[in-house]
């Protein structure tokens, strides 16, 4: 990822504090800082600001996995350098020192934010793709994560299938990287084929694997019918065997493809008998093409990605016509 020379040099100012609401850092404490952003950055002792400079453009040449996001490493010095305890005479809340760098963040694209914990974010403004450090979505949830993810249960509690695939769903895949993230929709069944969603997926090899989704608001299990709060996993099979079957339209290349893999999501739980049918089902090949996501699953990725709730999550929503949405 590149950025123009007059933004790296303007991020470095901040970095040095040498411009107004940003603390000033000497030689010393450069370095102090880049040790907390977890690096071996050292200043040599030439002018700082140029140092910076050539230190964050370095930074931005490094591995990363989503390509409209910078690497974690400049994510940890913004974040850094927007600490609010490093609050300067004149702006207490670091609010003008925020206007500052999104001038020069806005010239990338991007916009940073402070979350309800006083944390600053980057998020990238043409995808509205929050710019998060990877995390593991299976470590321990802090206290207010917690809180997040219980208003996240009662939103889904009360929504409907097409609004969990809107407002939770889409959103959350565009966040971890999938680009073309569209919903089919459920006016016209005859043209979904199985899928509730399609994207796909470009590889640090710019090769492109298709996913398809096929989304279910409540529990899959192995019954031999399904209730109204549940869905059997036989039926789900025969959709995700269509999804795989059926051709889809990628509009960027211009020609129809196939769906390389398949992703089964439950708003309620996938059963322990439903995985074990659905495993003596698949042969080799398939078996290595259909994914699994459940409650739980959806619950902590949405979470630990700082993803904002969706607008009405303490309250029932209107229904959502996901064919207007803009994906």
């Amino acid at each position: 990822m590149n950025f123009k020379k007059r933004t790296l040099s303007a991020l470095a100012d901040m970095v040095c504090g040498n411009i107004q609401y940003f603390q000033y850092r000497t030689s010393s404490h450069i370095t102090e800082f880049f040790q907390d952003c977890d690096t071996d950055y050292a200043h040599d002792g030439s002018t700082r600001r140029y140092w910076v400079a050539g230190v964050l453009e370095e930074i931005l040449q490094l591995p990363h996995s989503n390509p409209v996001c910078p690497p974690d490493i400049f994510l940890a010095v913004i974040r850094n350098v927007m600490d609010k305890g490093d609050a300067q005479d004149g702006d207490p809340d670091r609010r003008m020192a925020l206007e500052k760098l999104n001038v020069e963040l806005s010239r990338e694209g991007f916009e940073a934010y402070y979350d309800e914990n006083d944390i600053c974010y980057v998020r990238h403004i043409a995808t509205n793709t929050i710019a998060a450090t990877t995390q593991n979505p299976h470590r321990p949830l802090s206290k207010a994560e917690m809180e997040r993810r219980d208003n996240l249960i009662e939103y889904i509690d009360k929504s409907s299938e097409d609004e969990i695939i809107g407002e939770v769903l889409l959103p959350l895949f565009r966040q971890l990287g999938f680009s073309r993230v569209t919903a089919s929709g459920h006016k016209d069944k005859a043209l979904e084929y199985g899928k509730d969603i399609w994207m796909k997926y470009v590889l640090p090899t710019q090769h492109v694997l298709y996913f398809g989704i096929q989304a279910k608001r409540g529990k899959l299990d192995a019954s031999g019918s399904s209730k109204a709060s549940t869905t059997n996993i036989a039926e789900i099979h025969n959709q995700v065997t269509m999804m795989l079957g059926h051709e889809i339209f990628d509009p960027e290349i211009g020609k129809k493809v196939l769906v390389d893999h398949a992703f089964i999501v439950a708003g309620g739980e996938i059963t322990k008998s439903a995985r074990n049918w659905l495993g003596g089902r698949l042969d080799a090949t398939k078996r290595s093409q259909i994914l699994f996501m459940d409650r739980d699953d959806i619950l902590n990725l949405y979470v630990i990605t700082s993803l904002p709730l969706p607008s009405r999550a303490t309250q029932h929503p209107a229904v959502l016509d996901t064919n207007d949405c803009p994906f």
